[in-house]
């Protein structure tokens, strides 16, 4: 995963999720920015068994970065694909990125854009740009397959 998008996706859950987090994920969170990469481990994987989405999406996090564990991006989108499971459109974002490069997952563009579409739809200005940078190498069909997909998804 590119850095700049992981970077970016840290702020947001930072800055938006702290507040909502109840729990070992607000732990976590403290713990992961502070550098206790161990600590965090140790909660995210509490707060997942939760069910908790923000514990599945920093998981994610934490793989496709390599911190606090080896980085493993198949094992980043299988907590993204929990995260997206549970709501989280920073992990559609991720998910979406991760398709559209082939990190973790065969490159895809039907699916990048499925997945930008979902979190673009739920006011995630970035994915709005870069699922238009991925129609841009797409067939109209293919664009409406990724319409479709998502459509199928949200319900």
């Amino acid at each position: 995963m590119r850095l700049k998008h992981v970077l970016a996706t840290i702020t947001l859950v930072l800055s938006f999720a702290a507040p909502v987090i109840a729990g070992p994920a607000d732990d976590a969170l403290d713990a992961f920015v502070n550098h206790d990469y161990a600590t965090a481990l140790t909660l995210f994987h509490r707060a997942a068994d939760q069910g908790d989405a923000n514990g599945f999406f920093m998981l994610g996090v934490m793989y496709a970065t390599g911190q606090g564990v080896p980085q493993n991006y198949t094992e980043a989108v299988r907590w993204y694909q929990l995260a997206t499971d549970q709501g989280s459109t920073e992990a559609q974002y991720n998910l979406g990125d991760m398709y559209a490069t082939g990190q973790g997952v065969p490159r895809d563009y039907v699916s990048a854009y499925m997945w930008l579409s979902l979190a673009a739809a739920q006011g995630e200005q970035i994915a709005t740009k870069s699922r238009d940078l991925i129609a841009r190498r797409m067939t109209p069909a293919q664009i409406a397959k990724a319409q479709r997909l998502a459509r199928e998804w949200k319900r």
